[in-house]
């Protein structure tokens, strides 16, 4: 499979590595040093895109992979405000488009058993749950799209949280999420439901970036030839 890489960071690069180890070929890398090259000519030549860059620039460069008609998997995260107009041109291009908030194979399980963990504490007003996020330094946006989903999934079946806030949280609707940022934390997220007597947390630790590089080419091989709007439930069969 031909791969074009949008962001060629230290995310890039890991990609990159694991795609090379299987067997693909990375045709088009771009970085802000060679905007210019960022083209549909250049895109053409592969098979899908994988997208990391950054909230500013996201939106834009999934756009221009569908405009261009090459199926785009994006790992980028702080630009979901705009959701509605992305999902709209992808199907106006009857284009591909795979999103996710956390590639990891380790934490698109641990997605699941947070949503089956907040299910049962559902009915248990004496805990009090919040979700905790530490990263590196370098990341741009709190809290973490990860640390987002995870929200989303315990609101989900905890109708009377009806919110989260990045800081501890003053309303008995409002959820929990207290982002750190400490060098060189690849990324740990914890949700713990508190009481008087005990406290349940469960956390995923994140050890180096192979798990998110390999989850990205793992999409990519799900994406080519599809077309739709997936994430990573249908990759995984979640």
């Amino acid at each position: 499979m031909h791969l074009a890489l949008i962001g060629y960071g230290k995310m890039g690069k890991a990609i990159e590595e694991i795609a090379i180890a299987k067997g693909h070929t990375i045709v088009l890398k771009i970085n802000s040093s060679n905007v210019a090259e960022f083209t549909a000519e250049n895109l053409a030549k592969a098979d899908v895109a994988i997208e990391f860059t950054n909230p500013h620039s996201a939106v834009d460069n999934i756009m221009a992979c569908l405009q261009a008609g090459i199926p785009v998997v994006s790992g980028s995260t702080g630009w979901l405000d705009k959701w509605a107009g992305v999902e709209a041109a992808c199907k106006a291009v009857n284009g591909s488009l795979l999103y996710a908030s956390n590639f990891s194979v380790g934490v698109n399980i641990f997605f699941e058993l947070n949503k089956k963990l907040a299910s049962l504490m559902a009915l248990r007003p004496e805990y009090a749950v919040s979700v905790e996020e530490i990263h590196h330094t370098q990341k741009k946006d709190a809290p973490s799209g990860t640390a987002i989903t995870i929200a989303e999934g315990i609101m989900h079946t905890m109708p009377h949280k009806t919110s989260w806030v990045n800081k501890q949280a003053e309303k008995d609707e409002e959820l929990t999420i207290i982002s750190k940022r400490i060098d060189p934390a690849p990324g740990t997220h914890t949700v713990k439901y508190s009481s008087d007597v005990d406290d349940i947390e469960i956390t995923h630790t994140a050890h180096n970036r192979k798990g998110f590089a390999g989850g990205a080419v793992l999409a990519a091989e799900f994406l080519k030839g599809k077309k739709g709007i997936f994430t990573m439930k249908e990759v995984l069969g979640l």
